[in-house]
C-alpha cells in the first residue's frame, strides 16, 4: 500500500502544477494589484506606485457604475438561469419522447449554439434585433405587434441579452439533463402508472427529484458562467444604453484596458472571484440540507 503512494503523487502532480501556477499564483497577483494605485503613469515611473490599502474596494462602494454593473449581473443570472434549467429539462424530456431516428438530429439542432463562437453568435443576434431591418421586429410587425427598440431600450437591451444568453447556453444542459434521464429505473415509471399517476405527477414526483442533483450541478455551472458575462453585452451594446447592460466584467474590462487603471480592475476581479466563491459555498450547503447531511 506504502508503494503506491509516490505513483498516485506522480499521476496527480501535473494537475496540482498547473493549477497553482495558472488559478492561485495569478489570485494571489491580483488580490496584490488590487491593493495598489497601479496604472499607466505608475507603469511608466514606479516612483507613482503605492500601497494604497482597501482604498479601490472602498471606491467601488461609492462607485454608481459598480452597483449598476452589479444589478445588469444579477438581473441575467437571477432570470436566465432557472430559464436554462427549465429549457434544458423541457428539451430533454422532449428529445427523449420523440423517435429514435429524429433523436440525433433534434438534438444536434440544439447543441449547435453551444459550440458555436459566441462573438459570432452575438453579431447575429444584433442583426436579428436591429430595429428597422431585424428579423425578429419583421416578424412582430406582421404581427401587429409593433417594433422595439431592443438594443437602443435601457430596459429592453437587458431582455434581449438574457434572451441571448439563455439560447445559446441551454443545450449543454439538455446533454446533461437527457443522460441522467437515461439512468432513472423505468421500474418507477411503471409503478407510477399503476397505481394511477398522471405525467404531471410523475414528472414531480419522479423525473424532477432524481434529477435534483443533476440540475443543482447545472445551476452552479450556469450561474459561474452567467457571472462572467461579458461577450454578449460587448458585442450588442458595448455596455450600452446608459450602462444597463455593462456586466461586472465588461466594467473591469473598461477599467484596466480602456482606462489602464490595473488596480481598480484587479479589485473588482477580488469581488467577482469572491462572489462567485460564496455562491458555491451557499448552493453546495443547501444541497448539503436538502439531502439532511
Amino acid at each position: 500500500m506504502t508503494g503506491r503512494r509516490p505513483s498516485g503523487v506522480l499521476f496527480v502532480l501535473p494537475a496540482l502544477v498547473l493549477l497553482v501556477v495558472f488559478v492561485f499564483i495569478p489570485l494571489v497577483g491580483v488580490l496584490g494589484l488590487s491593493l495598489t494605485n497601479l496604472d499607466l503613469y505608475s507603469l511608466a515611473n514606479t516612483a507613482n506606485l503605492h500601497a494604497i490599502g482597501a482604498e479601490n474596494y472602498l471606491h467601488l462602494l461609492r462607485d454608481r457604475r459598480a452597483w449598476q454593473a452589479l444589478a445588469a449581473t444579477l438581473a441575467v443570472v437571477v432570470v436566465g438561469v432557472p430559464a436554462t434549467l427549465v429549457l434544458s429539462l423541457i428539451s430533454a424530456l422532449m428529445i427523449e419522447s420523440i423517435a429514435e431516428r429524429w433523436r440525433g438530429l433534434f438534438r444536434t439542432a440544439l447543441f449547435v449554439p453551444v459550440v458555436c463562437s459566441t462573438v459570432a453568435i452575438a453579431i447575429g443576434w444584433r442583426y436579428l434585433l436591429n430595429t428597422r431591418f431585424g428579423l425578429v421586429n419583421h416578424l412582430l410587425r406582421v404581427l401587429g405587434l409593433g417594433a422595439p427598440n431592443w438594443l437602443g431600450n435601457p430596459h429592453l437591451a437587458i431582455i434581449a441579452i438574457t434572451i441571448v444568453v439563455v439560447w445559446k447556453g441551454f443545450g449543454y444542459g439538455m446533454i446533461i439533463v437527457a443522460a441522467a434521464r437515461r439512468e432513472i429505473p423505468e421500474e418507477l415509471y411503471e409503478a407510477a402508472r399503476i397505481e394511477g399517476a398522471g405525467v404531471r405527477q410523475r414528472l414531480l414526483r419522479i423525473t424532477v427529484p432524481m434529477l435534483a442533483p443533476t440540475l443543482g450541478l447545472l445551476a452552479l455551472l450556469d450561474v459561474s458562467g452567467y457571472w462572467q458575462l461579458f461577450a454578449e453585452p460587448y458585442v450588442l451594446t458595448r455596455g450600452g444604453p446608459l450602462g444597463s447592460t455593462t456586466s461586472l466584467l465588461l466594467l473591469m474590462y473598461d477599467r484596466g484596458f480602456l482606462w489602464w487603471r490595473w488596480g481598480a480592475a484587479s479589485a473588482i476581479a477580488v469581488v467577482l472571484t469572491a462572489m462567485m466563491w460564496m455562491f458555491a459555498w451557499a448552493q453546495r450547503h443547501a444541497r448539503a440540507d436538502w439531502r439532511g447531511e
